[in-house]
Order: structure tokens, then C-alpha cells, then sequence
């Protein structure tokens, strides 16, 4: 689905308080208290949490009394919804995101040959993914400056999904979010101006080489996740299937990639070297409006000073399965959830009876489950992290499960989410 509406519009009609489509239900900037998730029925059951096995999933970041549901967390602020202002420099630069973000969507993702051809600039090395500098006439495709930049991106909070060296349309919007955080043009292109802003911002190296740990090697592991909800709910965990795929997520990056800069690992000896992005989890400040933008595919994130402050790339409902329309609250967010499988929402395969399946990353839902005030939609995680923004959603706000679980460390009940054409 392409742009329809400018987001700088909506956004402004939205914090202005003017006369945008809402009901008098909605109260955008001013979130009261909600009194507890349990009033809204989920796909998921936000409070059932099998904490052993949440725990085993995520390893030692997430040990099971990290695992608990914030849907009782009060949010405070005290901005009015008639005193938030948006100035005119930000309405033009949100103007010109929505611009690019359809640009983007709109063009090819078609690799172009370099002008020279120089071997030493596109080696896959750690001096060389570290050290890459800017230059111009930047070729389309998959090359160390943009898996620098893409580090840099992630580690500004410009998410660009799955780390893979590439040029890709997630990559552009990333860059598009940059600029408009920083005041920069947003073109959605890797300029010099971009480019020595990110770097302005880094003070550590965007690769670094990991030593496998028995941890890593151990996980729970599951030999496959079957396509089948039936015999997924039979399984103990919806676990990650192999080392790579739990280092990817672990490291933000495509799983091929992975293997693609660690060409001689065999990702199955304690103690064995590879290289790694060095990225970062946490969103700086609490998050006071998420606008969910169907068209361009994005989550954006603002502050309650009406400041852009990140963006994920995100898969939000179908042509088939719609996500809603309006604004909702934030209920909470529970990690690593049973999924509840109910065939009154969508049918999968020949399962026509309700299933519980377990926690899991590779859960319908990924690990995260952010709960909202609209019966059966949330914004989750992912088993496919490469695929995001590229395929369809039974109507929820799919992103990465690192991305969901970033938001998830910050949103409180009673945030706004606005969605957007």
C-alpha cells in the first residue's frame, strides 16, 4: 500500500488537536492510566508466562524475573494535548520523510557495478568494516560502507531490520529517519553529510570479534519448528533452530550475512572467533506516541516534545487481513508469550479448534508481545526478521524480535498509537 496521506499532516492535525478524523474517545497526547490488560482479549495471553521456559529461550539477558507484564505501569505526563506544538521546520521535515519513504517504496532494489572497482575498499574484513570511509558515487547493492552505516543506523535507532550490507529499501528508510533526527535533508541517501553525522555519533567500533561461549552452543535448540500450529503447540519451546539463527538475532544481523563474513566458522566450537556487529538495544528517552504508517511501512517513535526519536521498519496488516484504522492505547508488554491460537481470527492450515503454543522466538509472535486496546492487535516480534516490511501481517504491527523487544523495554500502558495511511 503506497502513501496516501502526508505523515507530517497527520502528525500535526494528530498533536494539534485540530479537526483529524477521531473520535472524542480518542485522546492523543494526554494517555490516562489503564487499570489492567485483562479487559482486552489478545491473541495472546499476556499473563500466561511459562517463566522456565522464557527464560531458557533468551539466556542470560532475559532471566525469568525479567519476564513479567508492565500492563499495569502508569504513564505519566503532564503535556496537554492543546499545548503540544509542532514547528514548522519539523512539519517540513516529516513532509519530505513521507516523500522519500514513497520514493523508495516505489523504486527497485537493483544492484549497480562500482565506478572502479577497488578490492581493498570492498573487503569484508574487521579492519575494513571498521575503518571504511565515505566516498562517492556509492554503487546500489552489498558493500562494507553500508554495513558500517548500518551499525551506525541500528545504533541511532534509525533501525534498518536485519544487518546485511546492502542497499536495500529498509536500509534507505533508516538513513530517511536519520536525517529527519538530525535536521539533515532528507534524501534516504547515503551522502557525506549523513555519513559524517553517524559518525559523529559513534565511539566504538561497529564490528567486533566474539568468542563462542558454551552458553551459545548449549541453548535449548529445536531440530525444526514445523509449519503446522498443531504440532508447534505440542512442542516445550518454540525455540531457535540452530547457533547462526540465535546469533543473528543476538547481533541484529541476516542470518546469511552472518555466515557470508565468517566464511571459515564452524559455529560449533566453545572458544571459536567470529565477527559480529557491536550494536546497541535501548531507545534513549520513554516513548510518548507511536505512529504506525501502513503505507511507508514504519514504525516512528516521538518523544513529548514531538521529536522524532526512532523508527523500525515494520509489516502492518494485509489487503486481506487489515490492521485498524484510529488511535489506541498501549495495554502492555509481556516477553516471551504463550500464543493463542483462535480460528474466529484467521484460519492456519486445517486447524479449525483453538491452540496454545508455547514461548518461543520462532513463535507466531516472536518473543515480545505489546498488547493494545483493540481486540486481537498488537505490535510482536517476528520468526522471519529478514522478511520485515516485505510480506503481510494477520492485521498486527510485526517488527524484528530485537526491534519489538527495544520497544518493549520502554512503552508503558496508556501510549498512543496512531495508525496511519
Amino acid at each position: 500500500m503506497f502513501v496516501r496521506s502526508l505523515l507530517a499532516m497527520s502528525l500535526s492535525y494528530l498533536m494539534l488537536n485540530t479537526a483529524f478524523a477521531a473520535s472524542n474517545a480518542e485522546q492523543p497526547l494526554t494517555p490516562k492510566k489503564v487499570a489492567s490488560a485483562a479487559t482486552i482479549q489478545d491473541p495472546i495471553n499476556p499473563l500466561a508466562l511459562d517463566t522456565k521456559a522464557a527464560s531458557e529461550v533468551m539466556g542470560d539477558e532475559h532471566t525469568a524475573s525479567n519476564v513479567v507484564s508492565t500492563a499495569a505501569s502508569d504513564v505519566s505526563s503532564t503535556t496537554a494535548a492543546s499545548e503540544v506544538q509542532i514547528s514548522q521546520q519539523e512539519q517540513k521535515n516529516l513532509n519530505q520523510v513521507t516523500k522519500t519513504v514513497k520514493t523508495i517504496d516505489q523504486g527497485s532494489e537493483k544492484t549497480t557495478a562500482p565506478t572502479k572497482n577497488n578490492a581493498a575498499r570492498n573487503a569484508w574484513t574487521l579492519d575494513n568494516l571498521n575503518n571504511i570511509q565515505w566516498y562517492a558515487d556509492i554503487a546500489k547493492g552489498q558493500f562494507p560502507v553500508y554495513a558500517r552505516a548500518q551499525v551506525m543506523l541500528n545504533n541511532n535507532h534509525a533501525s534498518p531490520g536485519a544487518i546485511d550490507g546492502s542497499s536495500g529499501k529498509n536500509t534507505l528508510k533508516a538513513l530517511a529517519s536519520f536525517q529527519q533526527m538530525q535536521g539533515l535533508p532528507t534524501t534516504g541517501e547515503l551522502d557525506q553529510a549523513t555519513w559524517n553525522a553517524l559518525v559523529a555519533t559513534q565511539n566504538k567500533p561497529a564490528f567486533i570479534e566474539y568468542t563462542l561461549t558454551e552458553a551459545d552452543l548449549k541453548g535449548p535448540y529445536a531440530k525444526s519448528i514445523p509449519s503446522d500450529y498443531a504440532l508447534q503447540a505440542k512442542m516445550p519451546g518454540l525455540y531457535y533452530t540452530r547457533v547462526t539463527e540465535m546469533l543473528g538475532e543476538k547481533f541484529h544481523m541476516d542470518e546469511a550475512f552472518l555466515k557470508q563474513l565468517n566464511p571459515k566458522a564452524t559455529f560449533n566450537k566453545v572458544g571459536e572467533k567470529i565477527i559480529v556487529t557491536n550494536i546497541r538495544n535501548n531507545l534513549p528517552e520513554d516513548i510518548h506516541l507511536i505512529v504506525a504508517h501502513k503505507g511507508a511501512k514504519q514504525l516512528y517513535l516521538f518523544n513529548d516534545r514531538n521529536q522524532m526519536i526512532g523508527s523500525f521498519p515494520a509489516t502492518i496488516g494485509s489487503t486481506d487481513t487489515p490492521s485498524p484504522t484510529g488511535t489506541y492505547k498501549v495495554v502492555g508488554a509481556t516477553k516471551n508469550p504463550y500464543y493463542s491460537y483462535s480460528p474466529s481470527n484467521f484460519v492456519q492450515g486445517k486447524n479449525l479448534k483453538p491452540l496454545t503454543l508455547p514461548p518461543g522466538p520462532n513463535g507466531p509472535v516472536g518473543n515480545v508481545w505489546i498488547g493494545l486496546s483493540k481486540r486481537s492487535f498488537g505490535i510482536h516480534g517476528t520468526p522471519n526478521p529478514s522478511l520485515i516490511s516485505k510480506t503481510a501481517s494477520h492485521g498486527c504491527i510485526r517488527l524484528t524480535n530485537w526491534d519489538a523487544n527495544d520497544l518493549a523495554s520502554k512503552v508503558k500502558a496508556g501510549v498512543t498509537v496512531k495508525f496511519l495511511e
